[in-house]
């Protein structure tokens, strides 16, 4: 009797385990590596994921289970922009000179001096007298030595000298912002090779005092427009 009752246990389980596994073939045959019910339904976890069966491999997809995200297609390149071209620059043309004198250190100045005479002063007013009715831009006065004594006692003599003219045109008229000085010392002489061979260089030396005279000098630029007719002064460009 315990034999027949095993017996048929066993052939009872030998059953249910056929039939399970003939339903499992016959759910996996309907799609292959994917899990899904006699309805072709997807058998899913309960995070909503589909089963795959044992024949799945890397590479199935499924539309349900495996959707395949799209490719974003890559963005266009920005557009190269070709450089622009510097514009050029526009140079502002200098304004025209209106006035240029040279005037000896000796008609403005005592000599070794940077005190301005009274004939130098007349001199710069006569200037200021001509140029009023312009339209002034800028003034320059550049002050010159010339080679007797110390190279950097003549130009610390040169930039007084220019000095004092700046201050007397200021003094009478002309915006001291538009004065600019400079002193030249012994750098720029005009004589040239004429004075050599005149003996010692020195304040004593009469001779070549006299000679190299037209080295020792102030000269004044004026620049702007004229407002009206007046000539420029018949001593403009000449050193007095």
């Amino acid at each position: 009797m315990k034999r027949t009752i095993a017996s048929a246990r066993r052939r009872f389980a030998g059953t249910l385990l056929g039939a399970a596994l003939a339903t499992y073939a016959a759910l996996a045959a309907s799609e292959p590596g994917y899990l899904t019910t006699g309805r072709g339904e997807h058998v899913k976890t309960l995070a909503e994921l589909c089963v795959h069966t044992s024949d799945w491999r890397p590479g199935m997809t499924n539309a349900e289970c495996d959707p395949v995200a799209p490719v974003a297609a890559a963005p266009a390149p920005a557009p190269i922009e070709e450089p622009k071209p510097a514009a050029a620059r526009v140079q502002e043309p200098a304004p025209p000179t209106i006035e240029k004198v040279s005037l000896s250190s000796e008609v403005l100045f005592e000599f070794d001096s940077a005190t301005l005479r009274d004939e130098g002063r007349r001199e710069l007013d006569a200037l200021m007298k001509r140029i009023a009715d312009a339209s002034v831009e800028g003034i320059a006065a550049i002050g010159y030595a010339d080679r007797i004594g110390g190279e950097k006692y003549n130009q610390s003599l040169s930039e007084k000298r220019a000095e004092a003219v700046k201050r007397h045109l200021s003094e009478n008229g002309a915006a001291a912002a538009l004065v600019r000085t400079e002193g030249r010392g012994e750098s720029a002489p005009v004589t040239g090779a004429q004075c050599h061979g005149m003996g010692r260089e020195r304040a004593g030396n009469k001779k070549l005092v006299q000679c190299l005279q037209p080295d020792r000098r102030v000269e004044i630029e004026v620049l702007g427009t004229r407002s009206a007719g007046t000539e420029q002064s018949p001593n403009a460009g000449k050193t007095l």
